[in-house]
């Protein structure tokens, strides 16, 4: 088998950083990019064994190949160009997905994006991956946007459009002789 670059997608800004990393490294290595989004039901594996729900089950994967594609959409306007994708989505933990599908050859190379801090995919993977792992920061924000994005809520885009201008008052018409 080919060596590959595995990059883990999330969506997030961190994730988008390292899709284009990636995809530069694949290119110019001549390597495959393989682009994979896990995901678990939002209630976890535990509580949904209880109570299984096929049409959510593939709701979620729906919902999370297309956060892979329109990852794709904003970093590349589509597919890079000059690099072989295969886009994967798997049902699982991040960490364990990434390793289970980077576990193929010690040749591949695994991206992943990192925010502030040590993630839980990204421990796991440094802690259990058999082949070389590269880790991209997340894009820097400036403090002033940062606190003010901390601030935000899901109210604040769904408050009401300001009412249109009053319009112009009309002339009353001119007075009829009921005669």
């Amino acid at each position: 088998m080919e060596a590959r670059v595995v990059v883990g997608v999330s969506g997030s800004p961190a994730s988008l950083a390292a899709l284009r990393v990636a995809a530069e490294e694949a290119r110019r290595a001549g390597r495959t990019l393989v682009a994979l989004i896990a995901w678990e039901p939002p209630e976890g594996e535990g509580l949904y064994a209880r109570r299984p729900d096929r049409a959510w089950a593939k709701h979620w994967e729906s919902a999370a190949r297309e956060r892979l594609d329109r990852a794709f959409d904003e970093v590349f306007g589509g597919a890079p160009e000059g690099v072989a994708v295969e886009r994967w989505v798997v049902r699982g933990a991040v960490g364990r997905a990434v390793c289970d599908l980077a576990a193929a050859s010690t040749d591949d190379l695994v991206i992943l994006g990192t925010r502030r801090g040590w993630g839980r995919a990204r421990r796991y993977v440094q802690r259990h991956a058999r082949c070389r792992v590269m880790t991209v920061p997340a894009p820097a924000v400036p403090r002033g946007v940062r606190r003010t994005l901390r601030r935000i809520t899901p109210e604040d885009f769904s408050q009401p459009s300001p009412p249109p201008p009053p319009r112009p008052e009309l002339p009353a018409p001119p007075a009829r002789d009921p005669h």
